[in-house]
């Protein structure tokens, strides 16, 4: 007898274990996909959702009397796969601050993945020790993405492509290439030739020259002091052809104009830039208007100054679709590089 109801437990037991499976797998199988924002860029959130037909994450975002930063998610998130849509743009300590928040949020309100999008990454300029006593920076923002609870990152023409190792998590790293590539396609623009502002961009304008099918032209550019640029060689020729300068980012636009004002006196005929991340601080768009620069084509990564949206001189592309499809695939558990074969 008790043999029997020892059997009969051990049966019970397995009963149990066997519907517990099933039941924690089709938490996996139906986990749901779910899109948070913060306050750095809500429009671009919106884009992607709709590019998905799904609804942004309901989330509050505010501030407290004495500044301080007050998250509340407002909907269930347990066992989802939650994405945070944050560019660490200016104000960039109120944005990362906002994205650290949010994302211990998320993690306490136990999610099952929590992964940070943010397609402009701050402080990657400070990615190495160029003199002495100086901090890592991005070393230290990706140290605190990772503690406040991020178990992926997705990010998007990061201003030197080693920071990803910076992290101690997965980092997919996207690229605008693609969008920009389309856009001067359609342009054909005669006697082409692509331009890197500097010798750390060559790999990126290499790359775009060659699915361009032109030229590539480098720039010996040096910085005797933060924002402010030197140039002091032209390495190929510009004379009598189109040019596209290509950059990650435009900050204050000191670069970008001062290479559209040398290879305009070395006989370029019209000067397009392209940039991923158009920050635009400072004089930037004294500079862009009284430049020789015929159109900046940037992308919707961060938020475009309403002087900016404005300007005749400046484009924007959206990269809802992209970073949508980026979002799908990681979802799914599908290739991210594949979009950009």
């Amino acid at each position: 007898m008790l043999e029997l109801n020892a059997i009969s437990q051990d049966s019970v037991q397995a009963a149990r274990a066997a519907e517990l499976y099933r039941y924690v797998e089709g938490l996996k199988s139906h986990k749901q996909l779910k899109i948070f924002a913060g306050n750095a860029n809500p429009a671009l959130a919106w884009s992607i959702c709709r590019s998905l037909g799904i609804r942004p994450g309901r989330i509050r975002v505010g501030r407290f009397a004495d500044g301080e930063i007050d998250v509340q998610i407002q909907e269930n998130v347990r066992g989802s796969d939650c994405y945070v849509l944050q560019p660490t743009c200016p104000p960039v300590n109120e944005n990362i601050m906002e994205l650290l928040i949010i994302l211990d949020a998320l993690r306490r309100a136990s999610a099952g993945r929590v992964t940070a999008v943010i397609p402009y990454f701050g402080y990657a300029r400070a990615d190495r020790k160029s003199v002495p006593r100086v901090p890592i920076s991005s070393k230290l923002v990706a140290n605190l993405i990772t503690a406040a609870g991020a178990t992926r990152v997705i990010t998007m023409d990061l201003h030197a492509a080693q920071i990803q190792g910076f992290f101690d998590i997965p980092v997919d790293h996207l690229y605008a290439a693609p969008i920009l590539l389309d856009y001067f396609r359609k342009k054909k623009l005669p006697n082409a030739v692509v331009v890197s502002p500097d010798v750390g961009g060559v790999e990126r304008a290499r790359a775009f020259a060659k699915r361009l099918n032109t030229q590539l032209v480098i720039i010996d550019k040096r910085r005797p002091r933060p924002n402010e640029a030197s140039i002091y060689h032209v390495i190929g020729n510009v004379k009598g052809k189109n040019a596209i300068i290509l950059d990650d980012m435009v900050d204050t636009a000191g670069t970008i104009t001062k290479v559209a004002a040398r290879i305009s006196a070395e006989g370029a005929l019209r000067i397009w830039a392209a940039s991923a991340h158009g920050v635009l601080s400072g004089p930037a768009m004294d500079l862009i208007e009284k430049s020789e620069i015929s159109e900046l084509v940037l992308t919707d990564s961060i938020p475009t100054p309403k002087r900016a949206a404005a300007s005749r001189k400046i484009k924007i592309l959206s990269i809802a679709q992209l970073l949508g499809e980026a979002i799908v695939r990681n979802h799914q558990g599908k290739s991210i590089s594949a979009l950009f074969d």
